[in-house]
């Protein structure tokens, strides 16, 4: 099982950036898909997730700000990222679990400038 997290970058405060998930030796739509993220000197947290079938849920810190989705034909998993903050700022990876396997992705950094 192979994930690519990918979009990440430098935005200022107020901007948008989607993240992308591309899963590969999965039966993807069969399986929840987290985003978590790092920031630095501080503990992964969860920050989104979806269900196989499509229900979602978020942290506290970014309802409304943010919206995952999934695209199962492409088995990939976005992260839309709006009225970004500086503290949005961290590593984001996503996550499969599978029985007791916990799959992440190599993570894509978002910088968030005031």
């Amino acid at each position: 099982v192979q994930l690519q997290a990918s979009g990440g970058g430098a935005m200022q405060a107020g901007g948008s950036l989607r993240l992308s998930c591309a899963a590969s030796g999965i039966v993807f739509s069969a399986y929840p898909v987290d985003w978590y993220r790092q920031a630095p000197g501080k503990q992964r947290e969860l920050v989104a997730g979806i269900t196989s079938g499509g229900s979602t849920h978020y942290a506290d810190s970014v309802k409304g700000r943010f919206s995952i989705s999934r695209d199962n034909p492409k088995n990939t998993v976005y992260l839309q990222m709006n009225t970004l903050k500086p503290e949005d700022t961290a590593v984001y990876y996503c996550n499969i679990n599978r029985g007791s396997y916990a799959y992440w992705g190599q993570g894509t950094l978002v910088t968030v400038s005031s």
